[in-house]
């Protein structure tokens, strides 16, 4: 039966041919004839082809909880009260981008900057849709499911592809997850996507949970004074003895994974110059300073010596407070702005600063890329609450995955950008919506990997890496 016109199915592809032709063939009107913008087309593949591989190394920023964008980096000022909320943004360095007002040393930066403002996808859960970010791919199973069954951390693909592990005994990927009290729970951080999964316990990260804004050194990473050399290569030799009956008894994958953690934990300790990138008393007063003499400011700091030192991928997550009466993380479910601008977005704002000038100066920032993220963003208006949620004060916002911001910088990143957009209230993408599988896509391509890699798992099954596409508009 032919559909009248008035149908919505027909009204619904009618729009999106009008989309199309706005996108394609309308561009005639605002001066790109089909030559220029197939010339666009080439250039843009060119542009990835040069920025194929240009990170040495990543620092991911990730700002647990899930900061609201309306008040980072996506405000919205002409949106009603209940939208748009208590905060003002900004005008940046670069002429035409605006941030918040509680940002104003990014501001200073935004040159440096690709704004992804339209990144979505649709997990409301904190501890499954992180896997998303983390590894490009929605989590396996609905729920959760085993750790073992997730996809791997884009840092435990660079320790399965041996990155980093050929310049320095330090581990391919480390993960700062501090606790800034003593005795603070840790429920949110044991979330899916942080480790290895499939690819197998021996490739999971090296975690530092200590402040270290209270203790410098890292406690488990030392070499006693009074071991010296010959007497940790005889604990090596008993060690190796120890391990090789453990094996006879036992061949499990996390037998495998203890051995191959306690080989690796020897060679670091036996090297003085790798341990030194773990202390922060090795490091300037003055730059110390500058982070910030916070548990974030130092935790970045650290991530900072870390791949210079030669590890290819640094994750920092957002520490637990360990305080009652605010809130926990980014996960502003009540005084979301009391806690923004006090809390939360004065250490962020200096840490990723200094981060961006330190990196800089050292001659680093062309090749280490820098990503500032969450695993989803806030809802559009102040008290909202949302199906699956854990619901809102009258001063918070709910979690929100249908649109939030992710924002780059460094090694191939094209700077003073802004990239996609969101609709009037935030709240869903309006134009070129960014999946985390394209995020993903866009670090490892940078990080020299083909997106379409594709891997075996345990079982010896092939698996394809990721499925999104690197972000040609942001690459510089």
């Amino acid at each position: 039966m032919r559909r009248s016109r008035g149908c919505p199915d027909f009204r619904e592809k009618r729009r999106k041919a009008r989309r199309e032709f706005l996108r394609a063939g309308g561009l005639g009107l605002l001066g790109m004839n089909l030559p220029t913008c197939l010339a666009t087309r080439s250039l843009s593949a060119a542009r990835d082809r040069s920025t194929f591989g240009r990170a040495k190394a990543c620092i991911l920023l990730f700002m647990w909880g899930g900061p609201a964008q309306q008040e980072t980096w996506d405000l919205k000022p002409d949106a009603p009260e209940q939208v748009r909320g208590e905060f003002r943004p900004i005008e940046t360095v670069v002429p035409g981008i605006s941030i918040s007002e509680h940002f104003p040393n990014l501001a200073q930066r935004t040159d440096k900057l690709a704004i992804i403002r339209s990144v979505h996808h649709a997990d409301v859960n904190h501890t499954t849709a992180t896997h998303e970010l983390l590894t490009g791919r929605p989590i396996p199973r609905v729920g959760g499911g085993p750790f073992n069954e997730d996809w791997p951390h884009i840092g435990s693909v660079l320790a399965h592809l041996r990155r980093g592990r050929e310049r320095t005994p330090l581990p391919s990927l480390v993960q700062m997850m501090p606790i800034s009290a003593e005795g603070a729970p840790r429920f949110v951080e044991q979330s899916h996507g942080q480790g290895a999964g499939w690819l197998g316990p021996t490739l999971n990260p090296y975690t530092i949970d200590q402040d270290q804004n209270v203790t410098a050194a890292v406690g488990d990473i030392r070499l006693l004074a009074d071991v010296a050399p010959g007497r940790g290569a005889d604990r090596r030799r008993l060690l190796h003895e120890v391990e090789t009956q453990a094996r006879w008894l036992d061949e499990s994958a996390d037998v495998r994974a203890m051995d191959a953690h306690y080989l690796r934990a020897h060679d670091l300790l036996t090297n003085r110059k790798a341990l030194e990138a773990f202390n922060l008393d090795k490091e300037d007063p003055r730059v110390r300073d500058r982070y910030g003499r916070n548990t974030h400011g130092q935790a970045v700091l650290q991530a900072r010596r870390l791949v210079e030192a030669g590890v290819p991928l640094v994750t920092v997550f957002w520490q637990n407070d360990g305080t009652t009466n605010v809130s926990v993380y980014w996960d502003t479910h009540n005084r979301n702005f009391t806690d923004l601008k006090t809390r939360l977005m004065p250490p962020a704002d200096r840490a990723f600063s200094t981060l961006l000038d330190d990196l800089e100066a050292r001659g680093l920032l062309d090749e280490t890329l820098v990503v500032w993220t969450g695993e989803f963003g806030r809802t559009p208006r102040v008290g909202q609450s949302v199906v699956g949620g854990a619901g809102a004060g009258k001063d918070g916002r709910d979690h929100w995955p249908h649109c939030f911001t992710t924002v780059l910088a460094g090694a191939g990143i094209r700077g003073g950008t802004v990239y996609g957009a969101s609709d009037r209230w935030a709240a869903f993408p309006a134009l070129d919506p960014v999946t985390p599988a394209d995020i993903v896509a866009t670090i490892y391509h940078l990080l020299g990997i083909d997106p379409t890699l594709e891997l075996r798992d345990t079982l010896n099954r092939p698996m394809l890496l990721c499925t999104g596409r690197p972000i040609g508009a942001v690459l510089g």
